[in-house]
């Protein structure tokens, strides 16, 4: 799963973006990891965000057992 993860990333951010500052790699990375956290539905988790499957598996705990995502 994070080879899926790290390899979307560098395809999808660092692949695509020059970054003038260590600013602008922050502010840049941080949009990307809020559109994939928040907004894209991902196979692994039903089709849901994983904002959703965190939400959902609040309603049910054992749906998440296991799983930790950071979602600001």
């Amino acid at each position: 799963m994070i080879e899926s993860f790290n390899g979307r990333l560098r395809d999808e951010c660092l692949n695509t973006n020059v970054f003038t500052s260590i600013d602008d790699a922050r502010r840049t990375l941080e949009a990307w990891r809020q559109d994939y956290n928040e907004h894209r539905p991902h196979s692994s988790l039903g089709h849901l965000t994983p904002r959703e499957f965190i939400r959902k598996g609040q309603d049910n705990p054992s749906q998440t057992a296991g799983f930790s995502f950071r979602t600001a």
